[in-house]
């Protein structure tokens, strides 16, 4: 079964970081991505540009509506998604963990609908 991690942190503790640290970070993920890939449950993955380069669409009542930004106004915007297929929700969870993004902020995992299903 395919999960999405996402990563939420906070933006503006990256942007306090020295070059060390976010090279530290770099780092991480890049290993993390590595052992996802020898495991061979990666799927995707990417990080994700800051929340301020967002364009938000929204429709009501047959309107469009193109807002620049972020939708919500929160601590933590989302900041890169991992694509797995594994087992189970255990397994995700297990590898959500792993994830260096749980160090600087929190993962949401969340289970792909399969189109077959829908």
């Amino acid at each position: 079964m395919e999960y999405l991690l996402m990563i939420y942190r906070d933006e503006a503790k990256v942007r306090e970081m020295t070059p060390a640290q976010g090279a530290e970070m770099t780092a991480a993920f890049g290993a993390y991505a590595e052992a996802l890939q020898k495991a061979q449950v990666l799927r995707a993955g990417e990080r994700l540009r800051p929340s301020n380069d967002a364009t938000t669409v929204r429709t009501r009542n047959d309107k469009t509506e193109v807002l620049n930004g972020p939708y919500a106004e929160t601590r933590e915007q989302l900041a890169g998604y991992f694509l797995i297929d594994v087992p189970d929700l255990d397994q995700a969870l297990a590898w959500a963990a792993r994830c260096p993004g749980a160090q600087y902020g929190a993962l949401e995992v969340r289970p792909i609908w399969p189109r077959s299903e829908y």
